[in-house]
């Protein structure tokens, strides 16, 4: 990220951040700060109250890719980044998440994540969306036609 305008460095934590929980997995230790806070909303989301380090959190990853191996997350919309150029601030956007369910149908479902960040490492994460029985932002084909490329 360094050397990056402040907007597009913004953008590429968001990115990486959405890659992680794709499971790249050695990018927690890039991105994470040694020590940091996440408050997740979504139901189910408890096991994230407690992890406070890049170990923990690599082992929660891994467990969640374990259960959903097939769950894509993507960045939707528009991004809001708010940091200087040393990487402090904010960066948020909503995502998108695809997975097929036990019977077979491919579901969508959207969230937003808002990213806190010191020195280019993330701090602090506010993280919400409906869960498996949430639902999508866009309707298909509709995100393309709203936002044309993504920013």
């Amino acid at each position: 990220m360094r050397g990056l305008p402040v907007r597009a460095a913004g953008i590429e934590l968001f990115a990486r951040w959405t890659d992680m929980w794709n499971g790249e997995l050695d990018l927690v230790e890039q991105i994470m700060a040694p020590e940091f806070v996440l408050r997740y909303a979504q139901p189910g989301a408890s096991d994230y109250d407690y992890i406070r380090d890049r170990t923990a959190f690599r082992i929660q990853i891994a467990r969640f890719r374990d259960q959903r191996p097939d769950l894509r997350f993507t960045p939707q919309g528009s991004f809001v980044v708010e940091m200087d150029e040393t990487g402090t601030g904010l960066v948020a956007s909503p995502y998108g998440a695809r997975f097929t369910d036990s019977g077979g149908s491919v579901i969508d479902v959207s969230g937003t994540d808002i990213l806190r960040t010191t020195g280019g490492f993330i701090t602090e994460v506010w993280s919400v969306s409906g869960g498996p029985g949430g639902r999508s932002f866009y309707a298909a084909g509709e995100l393309e036609a709203a936002h044309g490329p993504r920013d």
